[in-house]
């Protein structure tokens, strides 16, 4: 299962991925972030920044609770709609 390992910003809301394969992806966070919890994020750059991996889901995470599926960070499943 590829799970993310590392995180790096690289603009305002591009995130460079290390990955448990050993590959790096580049990935545009924004249209990903939907919803009532990405909101205080969106707005604070400085909150955003906050980003870390969960070293046991292999994902994404915010100090507020935040995170993104692994599968959709890596384009293995479609984003929820809403």
């Amino acid at each position: 299962m590829l799970r993310i390992r590392t995180v790096r910003l690289v603009g305002e809301r591009f995130v460079t991925l290390g990955l448990t394969d050993g590959t790096f992806r580049v990935v545009d966070l924004t249209p990903l972030m939907r919803g009532p919890v990405f909101e205080p994020l969106l707005r604070d750059p400085a909150r955003f920044r906050e980003v870390r991996v969960d070293p046991v889901l292999g994902t994404l995470v915010w100090p507020d609770g935040a995170d993104l599926d692994p599968d959709v960070l890596l384009g293995l499943e479609q984003p929820a709609s809403g």
